[in-house]
Formats: C-alpha cells, sequence, structure tokens
C-alpha cells in the first residue's frame, strides 16, 4: 500500500527567539479548486458543531492535518486511534477543517495565516469560515437568524441574493476576523456565516441554521434532522472544548463583540 504524505511548513519565532514549526500533513491528494469550510472552536462551538456535521453527513475521509509547536501536546482519539487536533476532512468538492480543541491566543495569528496560505495553494475558489455571534437575548430566539460578511462587493451581493443577511458595519474577534483578513490579503474568496448564538454554551440549534444556509450557497443537501435531535447530547459531549475555548476567548477579548452593536 502506498501511503502518500506531504508537508508544508512555516517557521515562527516565539517570544524566547526559538523557532516554532508550523506544518500541514496531507495524507491524500488533495484537489485543486475546492470549498473550503472552516469550522474552529469560538462563541457557542457553532463552527465546530456545523463543520463536524458536515463532514459526518457528507461522509467526508480525513485529508490532512496540522502539527504546531503552537497547539496544546495533546491528541484525540476516535474508536481507540490517536488524531491530530486541528484535522482537514475533503471529498471531490469541498475540504472542511476543525479544531477539537481551543487556538491558544498566543498562536492563533500564525496557525491561521498558516492555514489560508494552505488554501491558497490550493486554490480554493471559496473559503467559507463559520461561527457564531454572541446576543444577549439568545434564550429568547426560537430560530437563530445568519448573518454573512464578504470579502468582496461581490460576495457580499452573493449572499444577498441568496438571502443571507449581510453585515454592514460591526466588529468581529477571533479566528473567523483572522480568516477573512488572511484572506482578503492572499486574494482568496471568503465569506463568514456567523448564527446568532449563545457566548459561552454550545449552540447546536445556532449550527443547524448555519448548514441551512451553506446548503442554500453551495447547493449541496445536507440534512440536519440528526443535528436537532442530538442538540443535548452534542451540548453535553461539548462541554470541556467550550471551557477551554471560553479561556481562550477572555484572552483574545472576544467580549468586545457584545460592546460595539453590528449592523445588518
Amino acid at each position: 500500500m502506498l501511503t502518500f504524505l506531504f508537508f508544508r511548513s512555516l517557521f515562527t519565532f516565539g517570544d524566547d527567539g526559538l523557532a516554532e514549526i508550523i506544518r500541514i500533513v496531507e495524507k491524500k491528494p488533495i484537489p485543486f479548486g475546492s470549498l473550503m469550510l472552516n469550522g474552529l472552536p469560538d462563541v457557542g462551538l457553532v463552527g465546530l458543531i456545523a463543520a463536524s456535521h458536515i463532514i459526518s453527513e457528507l461522509d467526508m475521509d480525513e485529508v490532512a492535518y496540522m502539527d504546531s509547536d503552537l497547539l496544546p501536546p495533546i491528541v484525540v482519539l476516535h474508536d481507540g486511534l490517536p488524531h491530530a487536533p486541528l484535522r482537514i476532512f475533503g471529498n471531490s468538492e469541498m475540504l472542511a477543517t476543525i479544531s477539537e480543541t481551543a487556538i491558544p491566543a498566543n498562536g492563533i495569528y500564525a496557525v491561521i495565516r498558516h492555514l489560508v496560505r494552505w488554501g491558497s495553494e490550493k486554490k480554493v475558489k471559496l473559503m467559507i469560515s463559520i461561527g457564531g455571534l454572541p446576543v444577549p437575548n439568545r434564550q429568547d430566539i426560537a430560530e437563530p437568524k445568519v448573518y454573512g460578511v464578504g470579502t468582496t462587493p461581490e460576495l457580499i451581493n452573493m449572499l444577498k441574493e441568496k438571502g443571507v443577511k449581510t453585515i454592514k458595519e460591526g466588529f468581529m474577534v477571533g479566528p473567523q476576523a483572522l480568516i477573512l483578513r488572511y484572506c482578503m490579503e492572499l486574494g482568496v474568496p471568503g465569506i463568514a456565516l456567523l448564527a446568532q448564538s449563545f457566548f459561552n454554551y454550545p449552540d447546536p440549534e445556532a449550527a443547524a441554521a448555519v448548514v441551512k444556509e451553506i446548503s442554500k450557497i453551495t447547493g449541496l443537501q445536507i440534512d440536519v434532522s440528526k443535528l436537532l435531535e442530538k442538540g443535548e447530547e452534542i451540548r453535553l459531549k461539548a462541554r470541556d472544548v467550550m471551557k477551554r475555548t471560553q479561556m481562550e476567548m477572555a484572552k483574545m477579548r472576544k467580549t468586545q463583540e457584545y460592546d460595539l452593536p453590528f449592523y445588518a
């Protein structure tokens, strides 16, 4: 059996002057010109929950993973086998990135920059970041609304044509903000889809709302019934990840999104 491994490495330097390596290890050939989803831990774990559901529903295989000194020294176990916490899944149409641990605030710039550069090298046709938009009255909202942000006027018009409300003025903090920033720098078409969500609690219902919008935008049929049925189970399983993510969000001053309102 032939094993395909390809390394794309980036060296950064920490405060102590020592080199820190970030590399994406490709386990399988990566198609060029795909869509690329990013579901990284953030508000309500919306991105992680949504991307994980899409990976399951579309039966996507792990095609690559990130190895870095900037990530916690852990592995995650699935079916008894160890895996890197930040992995990339794929099929012929789409790539999807998830991280099953919070990305440390002191490493998030380098990690996100490398991820977007890798996507640029793979000539992704659209990078979609998924996240939550914290609202103080989330418990009173039965159906969370989803808002979109685009890196070009053309993408903003596309979102409007698909029925997604866009944010005209506001404030974004965290991985989704950095992904959009680096997409603009590298000329990668990028959008962010943000669902109204709880700040400190896993929010499967908000994740389901985002998945529905992704179906509209991509044309892929992705059922959310299992996601909604297993809402309570997901909340329980994701509690520890939410706690670690909450600590990193505090370091990023994520609460500033509460302080400055947004206008759609």
